[in-house]
């Protein structure tokens, strides 16, 4: 079919606002899809990348893995499984996930049917209920007191510590301030971790956060939570902020790491980040031939009339959502609150919000891994996780100074 002109799509989008028709029925009826959309100023792709000195080659995790070792690993606050599959990629051996959402849950047995999630339904997988997480790890995987030969790997969830998610709310509420460890439902779930840490006693352990870990309460608390470690043995690691597309990430996304490990001659040191970074369009161009879980937005003409004017990098004010420049790391995949599943970006060739798919390529996710549950639900636990890719650098690192 031949494809539709700025000129035949502009007369589309404005048929559909004068006449308040459905822009999805329209374009199904004209056997158009949104991805069938374009903006008015359009580069082509091959052009973007004539200078392949400049942009980083994308390799996917499938080109990362490497042999099974063997070395076991317990997660905590596990989401969706990014982290998971970054350490399984790294060759160690996830032999126990905690995570207290269903939803999550759902997604790492649909995708690893054979792990052990504690989590719902068998299990609250809270990880404040102590003697429930104890008691499972001991019975189902014999774990055993202050023994235990492998790596802890969890990041608390992190909406206290969240400038981005308060920037959400009015300045004159309640929930504007990073509340951070005072929050009841959250904020001291980093003290529960650090109860198993002590209490297990693994190996190593790695503690991830958003930035905003280290400045909530003036660092007071962080600190109180790194001496409890150390007066247990533990060298801890002072706190890194890795921005993910320093690791061949498409994405910058800010995280803070802390890893802690019994007593050795070497100390540990986190691996280089690169000086060439991947730009998104490298992975936003790749076809995506019946891919699951490409999900979009059902856009409205109104939006798609507004969104198609923008050039790359520019912001449309009112749906507050950027289009990406496709020779530069994506934005942050945003999570979006409980309620609500994240805000993605605009895709930097067609005039819509990228889909769910999408944003697991930023985040580098393997295509095969499926995220179950409404639209909303998958684009929360994509925005949630860890970049697979960056946890697999990490897991690298520690494999190769505390276990090779």
């Amino acid at each position: 079919m031949k494809p539709l002109s700025v000129e035949d799509q502009t007369s589309l989008l404005k048929r559909c606002i004068s006449l308040d028709l459905d822009l999805e029925k329209e374009l199904k009826a004209n056997s158009l899809t949104y991805d069938d959309l374009s903006y008015s100023k359009n580069v082509i792709q091959d052009d973007l990348f004539s200078d392949k000195s400049a942009f980083a080659e994308y390799k996917t995790l499938d080109q990362y893995r490497t042999d099974n070792h063997d070395v076991p690993t317990v997660s905590f606050f596990s989401g969706c499984g990014g982290m998971d599959l970054g350490f399984e990629y790294a060759g160690f051996q996830n032999i126990a996930a905690i995570e207290l959402n269903e939803g999550f849950c759902k997604t790492i047995r649909h995708n690893r049917p054979a792990n052990f999630v504690i989590g719902p339904p068998a299990y609250s997988g809270d990880a404040r209920n102590r003697e429930e997480i104890i008691e499972a790890l001991r019975t189902k995987l014999g774990l055993t007191f202050a023994s235990f030969e492998g790596v802890f790997h969890g990041g608390p969830p992190c909406q206290p510590f969240s400038i981005a998610a308060n920037q959400r709310f009015s300045k004159n509420g309640d929930n504007f301030k990073r509340n951070g460890f005072q929050n009841t439902e959250y904020g001291n779930l980093l003290f529960d971790y650090v109860f198993y840490i002590r209490t297990l006693r693994p190996a190593v352990f790695l503690i991830e956060n958003v930035a905003g870990l280290l400045t909530v309460d003036g660092g007071d608390q962080l600190s109180d939570a790194i001496a409890q470690l150390q007066n247990t043995g533990y060298v801890v690691t002072k706190p890194a902020v890795i921005n993910a597309a320093d690791y061949g990430v498409p994405q910058n996304r800010l995280r803070v790491f802390i890893i802690g490990y019994k007593k050795r001659s070497k100390d540990y040191i986190f691996p280089s980040p690169s000086d060439v970074k991947v730009p998104c369009g490298a992975i936003l161009k790749l076809p995506l031939n019946g891919a699951n879980n490409h999900i979009t937005r059902k856009h409205k003409a109104e939006s798609i009339i507004r969104y198609m004017e923008l050039d790359y990098g520019e912001r449309d004010q009112l749906g507050r959502v950027d289009r990406l420049d496709p020779k530069l790391p994506a934005k942050t995949v945003i999570a979006g609150g409980s309620n609500g599943g994240g805000r993605s970006h605009l895709h930097p060739q067609i005039p819509r919000t990228l889909s769910v798919r999408e944003s697991a390529r930023l985040q580098t996710f393997p295509d095969d891994y499926e995220f179950v549950g409404s639209p909303a639900r998958q684009f929360t636990q994509v925005g949630n996780a860890v970049p697979p890719l960056l946890a697999y650098r990490l897991a690298r690192s520690i494999f190769e100074n505390f276990f090779n």
